[in-house]
C-alpha cells in the first residue's frame, strides 16, 4: 500500500465551519465600524474624536462577540454534558436496550439487521458511550462545544474586520475620512462575501453583492445621521 493511502484523509468540509464564523465575524467587525466611524466623522467631529469612537466600536464589538459566544457555547457544553450523562444512566441501567436503539440506527442507515445488531455489539464493547455520543447524539471530538476557543476565535476574527475601517480613518485626511472609510469598507465587504462564498460553495456574484448592498445601506444612513446631527 502507499504512502498516500496510509495516511488519513482531509476534506475541506472540515474547515467550513470555523470558515464560515470567521468571515462573519469580520464582516460584522468591518460593517458595524466602518458605519460608525462614517456616522462620526459625518457629524464633523474631530480627527481624535473619530479614532476614539472607532477605537472603542472595535474593543466593544470584539468584546460583546466574545461574551456573547462564549454564553452560546457554554449553553451548547451544558445541552452535551447532560446528554452524555443520560446516556451513562442508560448504559447502567438499560443495556439491552441501548444496543437495541444502536442497532436501530444502523437499520435505518442501509445494514440488515443481522449486520446491525453485530455492529451495535462491536462498537458498544469497544467504547458504548462514545458510540452512541457520535451515532445517538451526533457528538464527537471535532464538533464538541468549546466555549473559550470560540469566544477567542470570534473577538479575533471582528477585531480583524473592524481594524481596517480604523486604519483608514487614521492615515486619512480628515476632510477624507468618510469617503476613504466607506471605499476601504465596501471593498473589504465584497472580499469577505466572496470567500464565505467559496467556502459554502456558491456563485461568487450574488453573496459579494448582497453584502456590499446593505454596507452600502448602512453606511449612507449612519451618514446621513452624522450630517443631520453634526456639531
Amino acid at each position: 500500500m502507499s504512502r498516500l493511502h496510509l495516511q488519513a484523509e482531509r476534506h475541506a468540509v472540515e474547515k467550513l465551519g470555523w470558515l464560515r464564523a470567521a468571515v462573519l465575524g469580520a464582516n460584522d467587525g468591518t460593517l458595524s465600524t466602518g458605519s460608525l466611524i462614517v456616522g462620526v466623522a459625518s457629524s464633523h467631529a474631530t480627527r481624535d474624536s473619530i479614532f476614539i469612537a472607532g477605537l472603542s466600536a472595535l474593543v466593544a464589538g470584539a468584546l460583546s462577540m466574545a461574551a456573547g459566544e462564549y454564553v452560546s457555547v457554554s449553553s451548547q457544553a451544558d445541552s452535551e454534558r447532560a446528554d452524555i450523562d443520560r446516556e451513562k444512566h442508560e448504559l447502567m441501567t438499560d443495556w439491552d436496550g441501548e444496543v437495541a436503539e444502536l442497532a436501530g440506527i444502523y437499520r435505518e442507515r442501509g445494514l440488515d439487521a443481522d449486520l446491525a445488531q453485530k455492529v451495535a455489539l462491536v462498537l458498544m464493547k469497544h467504547d458504548a458511550l462514545g458510540a452512541h455520543a457520535r451515532d445517538e447524539l451526533g457528538l464527537s471530538e471535532m464538533t464538541a462545544a468549546r466555549p473559550l476557543q470560540a469566544a477567542f476565535a470570534s473577538a479575533t476574527a471582528f477585531s480583524s474586520g473592524a481594524l481596517l475601517p480604523v486604519l483608514a480613518a487614521v492615515l486619512t485626511p480628515a476632510a477624507w475620512v468618510s469617503w476613504s472609510v466607506s471605499v476601504i469598507s465596501v471593498i473589504a465587504l465584497a472580499i469577505l462575501g466572496v470567500v464565505g462564498a467559496v467556502a459554502g460553495g456558491a456563485p461568487l456574484l450574488r453573496p459579494a453583492l448582497r453584502v456590499t448592498f446593505w454596507g452600502v445601506i448602512a453606511m449612507l444612513v449612519t451618514s446621513g445621521i452624522g450630517h443631520l446631527f453634526g456639531v
